[in-house]
């Protein structure tokens, strides 16, 4: 009875072994099952775990279920990795047979390349046979015509000798061979030009004035730079000779009225040698009057205040002054006046006589104060005004920055023009302000000096009469 028992327990461990070891561990229920150590692509659900057999005969039955299913499982596997091999083999011959054709095609490519390569060196080099060396004197020919037309249309001698650059473009523009009279032309054009640059000569021609009217005027012409009639600078521009709208500073101007009228001799002119560049640059920068409207309302006001309080200052330097004169004449005689300063301190003493020191030497006090306040009158206004005046000139300075971030924000930073307006209130206003805070402190500490210079010479006398009305009643 204990035979087959032994046998069939045998058989039940060999196919566990061999096959089917999922089967053996759901019955050992004491060992803890070993986790899988790869982790498949699709996490699926645990599966639920199979129900325990009751006897040796259902676990074979199982054992035998769960071969067969693995059987099954790897033929459906192998049936898979046969076709799908099948599939890449034919892609494999497909990619075969167009690299194949492709390979064709490229060799027959590179031989057209190489006798297109051979064919085009060939014509090249008949065109350079036929040509010979007209085709590089073609080439400067057309360089050198439209330079030239270039620079003869802006050229102030095509005022005197018009129709020049007409030639020059028709040839520029020419793709026959020049000829040997088209080539003379051009010569004699150049060499023209050059003689011309270093010419000062006279002629008559049409003007348009700043009015926008023609008129037939003599023209001094320097050379290839400038051009001038009746005092003016004139500009060539459209082939027509045209009066600045603006004429430069007098220091430039007045150069060319002396220039016209000369006749030999080495005569003073402010020439241009950027051939108008210059002018136009010049006939732009803001003279005094625009340079104060710039400034704005903060830079009239600052002027304002400025020339009142330089009219102020000068006003009590002059009073000052005379009555440093007049001090001086009362001190080197013997009378009293009574039109200065130091008269009516002199005529203070001489009507208290009779009071004792202390009370002299109050009045004394008294009248020497009457007389530094009449000397330092409105000085104040003059020193406010040369503080003010600068804190005027930031006010401005900070206004004109906000207009120029304004715009900044409005335009953006691409036209620099349009910033120019607060960045010139900005500069304008500091500049006034300081323009006329310097002089009012000098002519504040001139006058304060001043006064002060006569207040002592009051105290002085005043001190010299205590003393000696005090040494009398001592005495």
């Amino acid at each position: 009875m204990m035979q087959p028992k032994s046998l069939l327990a045998a058989a039940v461990v060999l196919l566990l072994t061999l096959g089917a070891p999922g089967a053996f561990s759901d019955e050992v229920a004491d060992e803890p099952a070993v986790a899988p150590t790869e982790v498949p692509e699709a996490i699926a659900p645990p599966p639920k775990p199979a129900p325990k057999a009751n006897s040796m005969a259902e676990l074979l039955e199982r054992v035998r279920g769960g071969w067969k299913a693995e059987v099954e499982e790897d033929r459906q596997r192998e049936e898979r990795f046969t076709r799908e091999r099948d599939q890449r083999v034919a892609l494999l011959e497909r990619a075969k047979a167009t690299r194949a054709y492709e390979e064709l095609r490229s060799d027959k490519l590179e031989e057209q390349f190489g006798a297109n390569e051979l064919l085009l060196a060939q014509l090249e080099e008949k065109l350079k046979n036929r040509l010979g060396a007209l085709g590089e004197l073609f080439g400067n020919v057309r360089q050198t015509s439209g330079d030239t037309r270039g620079l003869v249309e802006s050229s102030l001698a095509s005022a005197q000798f018009p129709g020049r650059a007409d030639f020059l473009e028709e040839l520029g523009r020419s793709k026959a061979l020049p000829s040997i009279g088209s080539l003379e032309k051009l010569w004699f054009a150049l060499l023209q030009e050059m003689a011309e640059s270093g010419n000062v000569t006279r002629f008559r021609a049409p003007v348009v004035d700043a009015d926008g009217q023609v008129s037939d005027r003599e023209v001094v012409r320097i050379g290839a730079f400038n051009a001038v009639s009746g005092g003016k600078y004139l500009v060539f521009e459209g082939g027509k000779l045209q009066e600045l709208a603006r004429q430069p500073a007098g220091s430039y101007l007045d150069t060319v009225a002396p220039f016209e009228s000369a006749t030999s001799g080495m005569v003073r002119l402010a020439v241009d040698p950027s051939r108008g560049s210059i002018l136009k640059v010049l006939i732009e920068t803001p003279d005094a009057r625009e340079r104060v409207e710039q400034g704005g309302i903060v830079g009239y006001t600052i002027i304002v205040l400025g020339t009142l309080a330089g009219i102020l200052a000068v006003v009590r330097w002059i009073v000052v002054f005379a009555a440093a004169r007049k001090v001086a004449v009362q001190k080197r005689s013997d009378r009293i006046l009574k039109g200065n300063p130091l008269g009516r301190v002199l005529g203070i003493y001489a009507e208290n006589r009779s009071a004792d020191v202390e009370t002299l030497e109050l009045k004394l006090d008294e009248a020497i104060m009457r007389e530094s306040s009449k000397l330092e009158r409105l000085l104040w206004a003059v020193k406010v005004v040369s503080i003010v005046a600068p804190l005027m000139g930031l006010l401005g300075t900070v206004t004109g920055m906000i207009q120029t971030f304004q715009a900044i924000t409005l335009f953006g930073t691409g036209d620099p023009k349009m910033m120019a307006s607060g960045i010139s209130e900005a500069l304008v206003t500091t500049m006034l302000g300081l323009f006329v805070a310097i002089p009012l402190v000098l002519l504040h500490a001139l006058v304060s000096n001043s006064s002060q210079g006569v207040v002592q010479i009051l105290e002085e006398q005043a001190t010299g009469l205590v003393a000696r009305r005090a040494k009398l009643d001592a005495a």
